[in-house]
């Protein structure tokens, strides 16, 4: 199950464990869900504020899922960062 999900670019072994104990059991159930929403469970998850790094994480994982084809500078989690 790892594995599935360390095809999303920018996500290794920890941040897979992290969908998996969301309970996702595949990159495709990611599909059309909501970054932000991803992020507040994962934060209440953990039970602690976690980095904003993780939402531009999210953000990219479900643009990967969701998007058949991939423009390359969004495949960077840190193209994800909040607009200023």
């Amino acid at each position: 199950m790892l594995n599935d999900f360390r095809v999303i670019p920018g996500v290794g072994k920890s941040i897979a464990q992290d969908f998996i104990d969301m309970g996702f059991t595949s990159r495709n159930q990611l599909k059309g869900k909501d970054p932000e929403q991803l992020y507040a469970d994962f934060c209440h998850l953990r039970g602690m504020h976690i980095d904003r790094c993780m939402l531009y994480v999210f953000r990219c994982a479900v643009y990967f899922v969701s998007t058949p084809v991939h423009e390359t500078e969004k495949l960077n989690w840190w193209y994800w960062k909040d607009k200023r």
